[in-house]
């Protein structure tokens, strides 16, 4: 078994190096298994020392020039070699316990992909009122979070990968198709939640609450069409670090 770890990155010199540190040490998890792993990282156009940090982490380093956390995850996929892939955002960290779980559901033969619920690095009362609301949405709806998913690399490529037509919110789109393929092939799409994955709260100081606000009312008012225009979607495209 080989598991390949896939990172988009665009200007994250600032706190790609946490990541990999701590991607590096959950992946001694496959070591004690005597399974292979891989680190990819798809620098996605950036324009500071990313793809330096992570070749000297060991990372095989792929680049995307188009801007789009879609394209740039199916391009790290595309190089990975591993029968299982994780997507983990840059800005994130996953436990040696997170990725333990993740081995488990790929040694039962039963799951085809999952996520796991996710935790705010900090102590943000009203945010974590949402991540709280985000996590129970999750694992009703069996939507994994964009900053962390695990699919079989062969199901991943027969559903076409990420949709690169939008430019947030592709994870849900993602796992929509693979719920269909899990049904069909009576396997199972898990969430997990015992060892949540600590990621960034950066968006939180970054942008301000209206801001948020409003993209969430102009995607409601204008039926998800503003995930498919790189404009609208600026809190995640306009560069800020």
């Amino acid at each position: 078994m080989k598991v390949s770890v896939v990172i988009p990155a665009y200007n994250e010199e600032k706190l790609l190096g946490e990541t990999l540190g701590h991607v590096n040490t959950a992946r001694r998890v496959f070591d004690e298994l005597g399974w292979g792993s891989e680190l990819v990282v798809c620098d996605n156009n950036s324009n500071d020392r990313t793809s330096e940090i992570a070749g000297s982490a060991g990372a095989k380093v792929v680049f995307e020039p188009i801007n789009q956390i879609g394209r740039a995850r199916n391009t790290g996929a595309k190089a990975a070699a591993g029968e299982w892939l994780i997507f983990v955002d840059a800005d994130s960290h996953p436990s040696p316990a997170l990725f333990r779980d993740v081995a488990g559901e790929i040694s039962s033969g039963n799951c085809l992909a999952g996520g796991s619920t996710v935790a705010l690095a900090g102590h943000y009362p009203v945010a974590r009122i949402i991540i709280h609301s985000w996590n129970a949405l999750s694992r009703l709806l069996r939507w994994a979070p964009g900053s962390f998913i695990f699919c079989e690399a062969a199901t991943f490529r027969k559903v076409g990968g990420f949709d690169e037509r939008l430019y947030a919110s592709e994870e849900i789109e993602l796992f929509q198709r693979l719920k269909k393929e899990a049904r069909a092939n009576r396997r199972r799409i898990t969430i997990l939640h015992r060892h949540p994955l600590i990621t960034s709260a950066r968006k939180l100081h970054l942008y301000s609450a209206g801001e948020h606000v409003r993209f969430l009312l102009r995607t409601v008012i204008r039926r998800g069409r503003t995930l498919s225009d790189r404009d609208a979607c600026h809190t995640w495209y306009d560069g800020r670090r």
